[in-house]
């Protein structure tokens, strides 16, 4: 056996030969830890107890070989909530709990009342869906996605988490046009990335590409979107997006080309990149 402190050491020091982060050692043996309710911090000189020690090196040898974190644990932290991951499902993002951030203060900037009636487009792991619902309990929200194996990763979490969100199987706003749905809150995170762009090795041969990969410029979906949002969203409504941090001038022209009616912003994240649009019908400054 070893103790905590040696064992961090050489997997530091192996994730940076290897391209690791090594910041992931610390985090996956304190993810380790609590499941086992053993307190890391108060015992980090002395010996690892030989089970977890066993645990902790497998999953670091998976981890230098570049499968993410997440995959390994088999679940990730989202919006301080629980999801269950896999690879049918994109891991939650930083990012995109900002995006969660700033949907809820504007939920309560225009709708302060009442019912809000939310989709989440594309919803994957179902991390969007159930934060926003647990968060304003005045949410109505449905969740839709075109993978029959990402929506049943969606429902265990909305289960696990107690989440009261509806999900729909099919393509984009398609469902929500069938059903006859109408929104107060349209949101996505839609795959975004341009399909010739290089990506990580733990995002490639990891996540599913279908989560990712947005066209040749990297703006498919929006467009399906921005086509077809006015067939859901009622008269005062407002949508919010994720989007990459280099797509702002060719985002700003796709919403004047096809929703030259609207108000829109596009928000920096916490690292000043462009991450963020925000889609307003109907809802001016003032209100």
């Amino acid at each position: 056996m070893t103790t905590f402190a040696k064992s961090v050491r050489k997997y530091e020091k192996l994730c940076r030969a290897n391209d690791v982060p090594p910041e992931t050692v610390m985090a996956f043996l304190v993810e380790l830890s609590m499941k086992e309710r053993y307190n890391l911090y108060l015992h980090y000189e002395e010996e690892m107890p030989e089970d977890l020690e066993k645990r902790f090196d497998e999953g670091m040898q998976r981890i230098l070989n570049q499968e993410p974190m997440a995959h390994v644990l088999g679940y990730s932290w989202f919006y301080g909530y629980r999801m269950i991951v896999n690879g049918d499902v994109l891991i939650p993002r930083s990012e995109t709990e900002e995006l969660c951030a700033h949907i809820l203060s504007r939920i309560d900037r225009y709708f302060p009342e009442g019912e809000v009636e939310c989709a989440d487009i594309g919803t994957g792991s179902g991390a969007i869906a159930i934060a926003v619902s647990k968060e304003e309990p005045r949410v109505r929200m449905t969740a839709t996605d075109i993978s029959a194996d990402a929506l049943k990763t969606a429902v265990i979490n909305a289960q696990e988490n107690d989440a009261h969100v509806s999900f729909m199987a099919g393509d984009m706003v398609r469902p929500l046009i069938d059903r006859g749905c109408r929104l107060d809150v349209l949101i996505s995170n839609p795959p975004y990335i341009p399909s010739e762009e290089q990506m990580e090795k733990s995002v490639v041969d990891f996540e599913p590409h279908v989560a990712l990969f947005g066209g040749n410029d990297g703006l498919y979906f929006y467009r399906q979107i921005f086509r077809d949002c006015r067939k859901v969203l009622k008269d005062r409504a407002f949508m919010a997006f994720e989007m990459g941090w280099d797509q702002r001038e060719r985002m700003s022209a796709l919403v004047e080309e096809y929703l030259p009616e609207a108000r829109y912003e596009i928000l920096k994240d916490m690292n000043g990149k462009d991450r963020m649009l925000f889609v307003y019908f109907n809802l001016g400054d003032d209100e």
